[in-house]
């Protein structure tokens, strides 16, 4: 199982870390893919991480699905780059994994892979989701298509996905080792 999280100048960084965190420890293999020319990205409260990989680098067969985090203007550079919406509708075409947090669903309607689909994105974004049937649901998962709110959600967001990708068993298993409910 090999899953990107894409990461742009100004991505939100909770979002990111918390997907890529809760991925690793059920031992999904992720990948950060910087979308410039550097390695180095800068997220929109300026913690700056090292992506594993360029989109340049990548092979997207090579991957089960992908995650999109919000964040501003992180999320509006992901939508703005045309091999990131390409490699979205490919995967989609794949029916592989495709997740986006916050305000990261504007890259999927861009890429016209939730036309009819249930989502939720940070309050506001709605307006730039018109294809989708919208709600203001904390998760959402329609099909393989996984969207959530925001930086608050990211955990619930991150179970979400392991349990699409793994098992329920596997979510269920991630939230008691890190005190989900106690």
């Amino acid at each position: 199982m090999k899953i990107i999280v894409f990461l742009a100048e100004g991505f939100e960084e909770v979002e990111a870390i918390t997907v890529i965190d809760y991925l690793r420890r059920v031992g999904v293999d992720v990948d950060t893919v910087s979308i410039t020319e550097q390695n180095e990205v800068e997220g929109a409260h300026s913690i700056k991480v090292i992506a594993d990989l360029l989109i340049d680098d990548i092979k997207q067969e090579d991957y089960d699905g992908l995650v999109i985090p919000g964040g501003m203007p992180g999320a509006t550079n992901l939508r703005d780059e045309k091999k990131v919406i390409d490699i979205v509708k490919k995967m989609n075409g794949g029916n592989k994994l495709i997740a986006a947090i916050c305000a990261g669903p504007i890259v999927l309607e861009k890429a016209g892979v939730i036309s009819g689909k249930k989502v939720t994105s940070y309050p506001g974004f709605d307006k730039e989701l018109l294809s989708a049937n919208y709600t203001e649901e904390k998760v959402i998962k329609d099909g393989n298509i996984i969207t959530s709110r925001g930086p608050a959600l990211a955990v619930d967001f991150a179970i979400e996905i392991v349990g699409y990708l793994l098992c329920d068993k596997r979510a269920e298993a991630l939230k008691k080792d890190i005190l989900y409910k106690i």
